[in-house]
């Protein structure tokens, strides 16, 4: 009798494991797109290790630093990792918070709003092209979801090699081997959309209300000119002229010019005269000229002309970071004050801000 009551039990379980396996993948087929962000990444912890780790994986990107594979293997091994490393620990214990990493939580939290924004039939995963999670992980989770499409959005509003040209390339890798490839669909840069602009002008407002700035400083990341020249298929526009006075088929795609499209739609959307701001370029790594000007000149500059008061922005970057909240907004700040300056104010990123939810959720939808 026993037996009985065991097998029947046995029958009961087993249909209920069934429904639930059918109900799983109905949901799953229900849905049709997938969403994948992806951040430039972070170290796993501020120790000198994990940073060391982080920056080996970074630096020996071959479109980050683009040397044969030897020489840049000795350059990040030897040398850069070797000294850097400790000192950036230091800074990143400065950054971390009892979440962690700010561009790691922020991207989380991002991912969660997206999600609910979108709703059913979308997926919204996130990668970090260097460390955790990784994109290889983030892609796993699509991987078997039946997806009709991806939408890959790197998070760098404007395009440049060493960052979308990477994430485009590090996903292609990985999917190649898939038996099934859904429809990709790629992402190189939002600059131009509306919301991004409108987003970022709407948290400056709220510091030019409470104060009067005398001037305006818009830095980006930037880049070695030789990376900049090597996009110029023609050869013809770099660097010739005042090459990014505009915004032109001819440097679409030149990241400097979109830099400085960038800060022109921004200055519009402040009423900020163009004697008023400053476009220039920070975080520079080793000797070679990098695109110019660079901040900590313009910084000494503003100071040196009496300049008192300062609202600076990153809008090469939607989530604070190191580059914003540390270099942006304290080493820079102690630099202009050295120099006689009295106001610096950095004007924090996207981060989690309504506008930059709905201009997720439109590049997404854009693609259907």
């Amino acid at each position: 009798m026993k037996n009985k009551q065991n097998a029947s039990f046995m029958v009961d379980t087993t249909a209920s494991t069934s429904n639930n396996n059918t109900l799983s993948k109905t949901k799953t087929s229900s849905i049709h797109t997938g969403v994948l962000l992806v951040q430039l990444g972070t170290p796993d912890s501020p120790s000198v290790s994990d940073v060391r780790k982080y920056l080996r994986e970074f630096l020996m990107d071959g479109r980050v630093i683009d040397y044969p594979y030897i020489p840049r293997f000795l350059l990040v091994n030897g040398i850069i990792t070797t000294f850097r490393a400790p000192k950036s620990a230091k800074v990143y214990q400065k950054l971390w918070t009892k979440r962690g990493s700010p561009l790691k939580y922020y991207s989380e939290d991002v991912v969660q709003l997206l999600q609910q924004q979108l709703g059913d039939g979308y997926k919204v995963v996130l990668g970090m092209r260097y460390q955790n999670p990784s994109i290889e992980s983030a892609l796993e989770k699509l991987k078997d979801s039946g997806l009709e499409k991806i939408v890959v959005i790197p998070l760098f509003p404007q395009y440049a090699s060493a960052t979308s040209g990477s994430v485009h390339q590090k996903v292609m890798e990985l999917v190649q081997d898939w038996q099934i490839i859904p429809s990709l669909h790629f992402i190189s840069y939002f600059l131009d959309h509306p919301k991004f602009i409108e987003a970022f002008a709407e948290i400056g407002k709220r510091y030019m209300q409470q104060d009067s700035y005398e001037h305006y400083v818009f830095s980006y990341h930037g880049l070695p000119e030789r990376q900049i020249r090597k996009g110029d298929a023609s050869g013809m526009t770099c660097f010739k002229g005042d090459c990014c006075a505009s915004w032109h088929a001819g440097n679409k795609q030149c990241y400097r010019a979109q830099c400085f499209e960038t800060t022109r739609r921004l200055a519009t959307a402040l009423g900020i005269p163009e004697d008023k701001y400053t476009v220039c370029f920070q975080s520079r790594l080793g000797k070679e000229i990098w695109v110019q000007p660079y901040t900590e000149d313009v910084v000494k500059d503003l100071a040196k002309r009496n300049i008192k008061k300062v609202l600076a922005f990153s809008p090469a970057f939607v989530a604070d970071c190191l580059e914003t909240t540390i270099e942006v907004g304290e080493e820079y700040k102690e630099l202009f004050e050295e120099h006689g300056g009295e106001h610096w104010q950095l004007v924090e990123s996207l981060n989690t801000h309504p506008l930059w939810i709905e201009l997720l959720t439109d590049l997404v939808k854009k693609q259907n």
